[in-house]
């Protein structure tokens, strides 16, 4: 689907769903990872299987690297969360985890109905609280995404780190808090978009996003 392909994952309740449909509102290619890709199965095997549990929520991994295979869009999206993520992450150009604090979580969790997580059962606030608290439950090294901004505001973050994707220059939050530090050990002046960098050096945000 995409020459160039993103994952964006997150916590229940930290706003994957509502990032996708801005996304496609604003007439980018993304997809509904829960809605599309999604299935009742074994992590480990893909076998399916009857369970609900949280861990039986995952994605069908051919189908996932038949729409990364396929290059007919620029950019393309995929949003959701999966316990499989690891057996196709390395598809993607970057990982983007959209990160709330616990009460925004809570208070986003008590105002949607329980069929929308976790096969119609109530949420388990308590499991939430130990992944928010230990990021065990999304994936490692992703790019972390304020989530608790405005939809509009969390897609502008997201999109200035995907080249190309976004008028602005691509600078991402991870670059922006640590800009102060880099300028003084380089010397640079504030308005140097490239601080360090050398003449025919790729930007720094290339190189975030070739890890």
């Amino acid at each position: 689907m995409g020459a160039r392909n993103y994952l964006i994952e997150g916590l229940s309740g930290t706003g994957k769903t509502a990032v996708c449909d801005e996304l496609q509102r604003r007439g980018y290619h993304a997809v509904h990872g829960d809605r599309e890709l999604a299935y009742r199965g074994d992590r480990e095997t893909g076998e399916p299987t009857d369970g609900f549990g949280h861990e039986h929520h995952i994605w069908d991994v051919d189908k996932v690297k038949a729409l990364v295979a396929n290059h007919d869009e620029a950019v393309t999206f995929f949003c959701g969360g999966s316990r499989n993520f690891a057996k196709f992450i390395d598809l993607f150009d970057a990982v983007f985890v959209l990160e709330t604090d616990l009460d925004t979580l809570n208070r986003r969790l008590d105002e949607r109905r329980d069929s929308e997580w976790g096969g119609g059962k109530p949420t388990d606030r308590e499991l939430i609280a130990r992944w928010h608290h230990t990021k065990e439950d999304v994936p490692q090294n992703g790019i972390s995404i304020d989530a608790t901004a405005p939809i509009a505001q969390v897609l502008d973050s997201i999109l200035r780190c995907v080249p190309g994707a976004a008028r602005r220059p691509p600078v991402c939050p991870d670059e922006e808090s640590h800009a102060g530090n880099r300028q003084r050990q380089t010397g640079q002046q504030p308005d140097d978009p490239n601080p360090g960098q050398q003449p025919g050096e790729k930007p720094h945000i290339s190189k975030l996003l070739e890890r």
